[in-house]
């Protein structure tokens, strides 16, 4: 890292220097991520100066590993020719990515510069569900035929190659395109060059279709390990296939989604430095809206119990340690049932399972917890007893219905085809909030009538 760095020092001096041809030796020998990272950070003006320096298949590798913001800024400073060689070289996956972040005066730049056939499968590409498998999907994969010998599809695979995604797990079809299993690149190396495909290829194999959601797609590679997976039509013909470093993207993006819904927010694929302030606020403020109206009912709560407040003013300094620790436990709940739904671990037919385990776990943690309220509020606190008892078996109450509400409502969630991850964090503490000081008058109504 230390190495690229000092080149890239060196750089920047020979830039300034306006030698150009020692800049251009110095960036071929880097490796595409670290040039993408160094362009990200340079002047518009120098970004776009090294990035025609770059060799052909070199700048399209960097360009799609480009922010958006800035493949925008590249593709209007650059010539029809520029970008036909820069289109040329990308992957159609990566293109039909590129399609869908652009502003249309520069989609309208691309599509110009794109042959018939290309621009009819990005068309295509743009009719799927944004977030399906068939938005996420490349073509460029190789594909065998049943009756094509060893030595064959070894010569159609040096011919394709290097137009393709991935060579190491070939798909084998029939004549209708119909998906009829794999064979790896190993397998093909191995065998003898005059077998047919059909007497070795593996028959048994994972697909998924074009209209599935790229969380399933995501769940499949994790399940399965696959570096690519197929993607079919409603009739079985191969489609397409996904690869890994694309799932990964989306890996991170649901990721990013579900912190973001945790924590109150309208999820937004655009990074925080390059959001402006408004869009934060609107993405922000429905939420926050939401929360602040329904926060109401803890002041109607409050104020109906306004005279036992009253007459035991000591309950007041409790309320704000008992919303916490609602608020808290369901959280941690939430927390744990949103990542195994996630990640497959947890399905909605064990919801009793989770019903039961968080129960044990909530009466558990509630006894411990309200036991040592107590004895601090007695002991050490010098608190009535009976307001002590008060305050712990409130807190037993409050903790196995949060625990219970943390882990049950993104459960439900799921079961009404709604993000799980909404069930969480801001959401489930207004809940048990609510329930909480109900619970706490109720029982302080109880066992403290007679000192009031």
């Amino acid at each position: 890292m230390e190495l690229e760095e000092n080149k890239f020092e060196q750089i920047e001096y020979l830039l300034s220097e306006k030698r150009y041809i020692e800049v251009q030796r110095l960036l071929a020998d880097l490796n595409e991520v670290d040039i993408a990272e160094f362009l990200e950070a340079e002047s518009a003006q120098n970004a776009i100066l090294m990035f025609r320096m770059l060799p052909k298949s070199m700048a399209a590798e960097v360009f799609t590993l480009l922010p958006t913001e800035q493949q925008s800024k590249f593709i209007a400073a650059a010539t029809d020719r520029e970008l036909v060689s820069i289109l040329d070289e990308i992957f159609l996956d990566d293109m039909v990515d590129i399609v869908e972040e652009m502003p249309a005066n520069v989609v309208k730049k691309i599509l110009k510069n794109t042959g018939s056939e290309e621009r009819m499968l990005i068309n295509q590409f743009l009719k799927y569900p944004k977030d399906s498998a068939g938005s996420l999907m490349t073509i460029e994969y190789v594909g065998l035929k049943k009756g094509m010998t060893v030595e064959q599809a070894l010569a159609y695979i040096r011919k394709i190659g290097l137009e393709s995604e991935t060579i190491y797990t070939c798909y084998v079809t029939d004549r209708n395109r119909i998906l009829e299993g794999f064979i790896s690149l190993k397998e093909l190396v191995l065998a003898d060059g005059d077998k047919k495909i059909e007497q070795i290829f593996n028959k048994e194999y994972i697909c998924v279709n074009t209209h599935d959601d790229q969380e399933k797609v995501a769940f499949t590679f994790k399940k399965y390990g696959f570096l690519a997976l197929p993607v079919v039509d409603n009739e079985n013909r191969l489609i397409g296939i996904i690869t890994v470093d694309d799932i990964m993207d989306v890996m991170e993006q649901e990721a990013t989604e579900d912190f973001q819904r945790m924590a109150g927010m309208q999820p937004n694929e655009e990074t925080y430095l390059e959001t402006g302030i408004f869009k934060l606020a609107k993405h922000r403020i429905g939420w926050l809206l939401l929360l602040m109206v329904s926060e109401t009912f803890t002041g109607t709560i409050i104020e109906r119990y306004t005279h036992l407040l009253a007459s035991m003013t000591i309950l007041t300094a409790f309320i704000p340690m008992l919303m916490d620790t609602g608020g808290n436990s369901g959280n941690q709940s939430s927390t744990l049932i949103i990542r195994g739904l996630a990640t497959g671990e947890i399905d909605l037919k064990d919801w009793r399972k989770v019903f039961f385990k968080e129960l044990g776990i909530a009466v558990l943690v509630g006894l411990i917890l309200g036991l040592f309220s107590f004895l601090k509020s007695v002991f050490l606190g010098g608190k009535n007893p009976m307001i002590a008892l008060t305050v712990g078996v409130t807190l037993v109450a409050t903790v196995t219905i949060a625990k219970i509400t943390g882990g049950l409502l993104p459960i439900m969630a799921k079961k009404f085809k709604l993000d799980p991850a909404i069930m969480a964090g801001p959401l489930i503490t207004t809940i048990v909030d609510t329930v909480s000081l109900i619970i706490y008058f109720k029982i302080a109504a109880v066992l403290c009538a007679g000192m009031f």
